[in-house]
């Protein structure tokens, strides 16, 4: 299973990842990521809160790609999940506010 940290472009996603170093440790974000880092998958592109699907569309990530918790950086992405905060749960996704 893997841990994805929101706000891939921000030093304070590299500062907890080193934290959390020895898991398997996805980044991610959905502001504009160079595709060189996407394509070695250590970087992966996020839904824009902005869309009228944001929530079900990171849960399916989160299903897709095996992650069991997400560490929400940007309050933004943080306010809309928690809303759905149950429905993660139902799915053993654990949602960590960091924001």
């Amino acid at each position: 299973m893997s841990i994805l940290i929101t706000a891939a472009t921000s030093a304070q996603a590299y500062q907890l990842k080193n934290k959390l170093e020895g898991k398997n440790i996805i980044l991610g974000d959905h502001m504009d990521l160079p595709d060189f880092m996407i394509k070695t998958g250590k970087m992966i592109l996020l839904p824009k809160p902005a869309s009228a699907s944001y929530t079900h569309e990171m849960l399916t990530l989160c299903l897709d790609k095996g992650i069991e918790s997400v560490y929400l950086l940007r309050p933004d992405e943080a306010a809309l999940l928690l809303k759905a905060e149950t429905l993660f749960n139902e799915y053993d996704i654990k949602l960590h506010v960091i924001a």
